[in-house]
């Protein structure tokens, strides 16, 4: 049967959309209008002063040298150790340096410890895009999980780049584990980070399913830096809501490139999210829903509930990244170091 004219067409316009077309099409792209974005009503104050504050001025710094990485580095370091006495002081701590088998560290001891913390020891590894914080500031999360959480914390001040690049941290941290091992039962032992340190914590595991060692009772991986590649829906929704990190392809990604030194990104023991999962113990992640990283830990909670793993994920509201250990009176800080507390508690043996 031969169809002419407008049955022609009619025909021919049906096939078209009856069939699906030999090439895949890309999905597609959504434009969202411009609109201002107003600090919810639905945080504490304190909150509402971090949500309101303007982007970070230093968020898309790249050092032209070494040098120059150093100097700043070392001032955000310096800046970061000013806030600590007014913390230390509201959150009743204090901390002193230590070295454990030649890797430099601190301890951080609360004024007072439930009896049933006594013999627990948490380990820390610390946030900065893996270059940043090193030194003194350190031990700042660790000043809220001692101070909230009433634990003795064993931070880990673990070489950083540029002089010290990939596997430096993960092996100075490694060195502390294993060190903790022979000082308290893995039961007894939990593991917490944020950012990169978030990250750490996840290729702490990692490697030591690799070398058979015990696994810690519990891990508290916040907004973690879990895939380099930046794969993930908040790194195009919440670039320039998140007022800490503000946007991918900025500073925190060049220092995190520094500590990669030309190596795989997808490697796990860079970005864990690629990594085997299962075996994993009991992990509790924090992020915040205005978070460039809430895919990245979104996703690292998927893999692990997919992998078996008990899992738990707070996500809290209006928070930019890491912004859930910046005041310590803020009812939302004491509310995520409770959940992390209480989950330890959990898991860590009586």
């Amino acid at each position: 049967m031969k169809l002419t004219g407008r049955f022609a067409l009619a025909f021919a316009t049906t096939c078209v959309f009856s069939f699906p077309a030999a090439v895949a099409q890309a999905p597609a792209v959504r434009e969202a209008p411009a609109r201002p974005l107003p600090v919810p009503t639905t945080v504490s104050p304190g909150i509402q002063k971090l949500i309101e504050a303007p982007p970070s001025p230093i968020w898309n710094f790249v050092a032209k040298s070494k040098e120059e990485w150093k100097v700043f580095l070392d001032s955000g370091s310096a800046n970061a150790v000013k806030t600590f006495p007014a913390k230390m002081e509201a959150l009743r701590v204090k901390y002193e340096p230590t070295t454990i088998d030649g890797v430099k560290s601190y301890i951080v001891t609360p004024a007072t410890m439930p009896p049933d913390h006594a013999d627990k020891l948490l380990i820390h590894v610390h946030g900065g895009c893996y270059a940043a914080l090193g030194g003194e500031a350190a031990v700042d999360e660790a000043l809220f999980m001692a101070g909230l959480g009433g634990y003795k914390v064993l931070v880990v001040d673990y070489r950083r780049p540029p002089d010290f690049p990939y596997p430096a941290a993960l092996d100075d941290a490694m060195t502390v584990y294993k060190a903790a091992l022979k000082m308290v039962d893995a039961k007894k032992i939990a593991i917490f980070g944020s950012s990169a340190g978030g990250a750490l914590t996840l290729s702490m595991v990692l490697r030591a399913k690799k070398e058979g060692l015990p696994m810690p009772a519990a891990i508290a991986p916040g907004t973690p830096m879990s895939d380099l590649t930046n794969a993930g829906d908040s790194f195009v929704t919440n670039a320039f809501v998140d007022n800490g990190l503000v946007a991918p392809n900025g500073g925190c990604d060049a220092r995190a490139a520094l500590y990669a030194n030309g190596h795989d990104i997808r490697d796990p023991m860079l970005s864990p999210i690629f990594g085997d999962m299962s075996g994993f113990p009991p992990t509790i992640l924090t992020t915040g829903t205005r978070d460039l990283l809430l895919s990245s830990t979104v996703r690292v909670h998927r893999k692990l509930r997919q992998a078996g793993v008990e899992a738990l994920l707070q996500v809290f509201e209006g928070q930019s990244h890491a912004q859930f250990y910046r005041d310590p009176a803020a009812p939302e800080t004491k509310d995520a170091f409770a959940e992390i507390t209480a989950f330890f508690d959990k898991h860590m043996a009586k």
